[in-house]
């Protein structure tokens, strides 16, 4: 009896204890979920759906991809501009003209066939980008309320520069992406634009695959 009693003392000691620290998780992760404030708007995934179909056709050389991302970038001129995301909102402006620029340019007589440019070119590409990154960073931080200005005309100044080689057809274009998209990541996950930041994980790895498409497409021509 008196070892039973010793149990059940034991018992009432520790489960209470153990049901504390369970208490506590479960207070902890509510927390977290509450700090994370997830937001997923309408307008949110219909712009993700459209860029999503827009990659995939891309790495297909689909010349429909360009009717994708026009759709695509026109909701994310309103999320960028609600978003204060200043640098990114001109860039969707440019993705607008360069989808019209790129469903002509993929749909001419003589049409652009995939390619890679020189190191040498690349490395010019990548100084010219990363000074006018400095720059146009250094006036949004000054000049306006933009969130994160620096990260903002990165991935602004790279992807503008990105773009121009998917219209050319240059292979590297989808490693800039990949470095592209990874920051991206970051950059909308901190404006809590949370179904936009798993799109660029998703667009990373489509890049991935794009490239191997296209270098094996490459090949083929060659």
């Amino acid at each position: 009896m008196t070892n039973l009693c010793c149990k059940l003392i034991h018992f009432r000691i520790f489960g209470s204890e153990l049901m504390e620290k369970i208490m506590q998780i479960f207070s902890d992760l509510q927390q977290i979920f509450s700090d994370l404030q997830i937001q997923w708007s309408v307008i949110e995934i219909l712009a993700v759906l459209f860029s999503i179909i827009y990659v995939i056709l891309a790495a297909k050389e689909n010349t429909w991809c360009w009717g994708a991302a026009a759709i695509s970038v026109s909701l994310y001129i309103y999320i960028c501009f609600t978003a204060k995301l200043y640098p990114e909102t001109g860039l969707q402006i440019f993705y607008l003209i360069m989808a019209v620029f790129g469903y002509f340019m993929w749909n001419k007589e003589n049409k652009e066939q995939i390619k890679e440019w020189s190191e040498l070119k690349h490395l010019i590409i990548i100084l010219i980008g990363s000074i006018t990154t400095f720059f146009m960073g250094y006036y949004f931080s000054t000049y306006t309320d933009s969130q994160m200005p620096i990260v903002d005309s990165f991935t602004t100044v790279f992807s503008i520069i990105a773009t121009y080689m998917v219209i050319k057809k240059v292979l590297g274009n989808w490693l800039y992406w990949i470095v592209i998209d990874s920051v991206a990541v970051y950059l909308y996950f901190s404006r809590d634009l949370h179904l936009t930041s798993l799109l660029f994980v998703a667009y990373a790895i489509i890049a991935v695959f794009g490239y191997f498409s296209w270098m094996q497409k490459m090949k083929t021509i060659d």
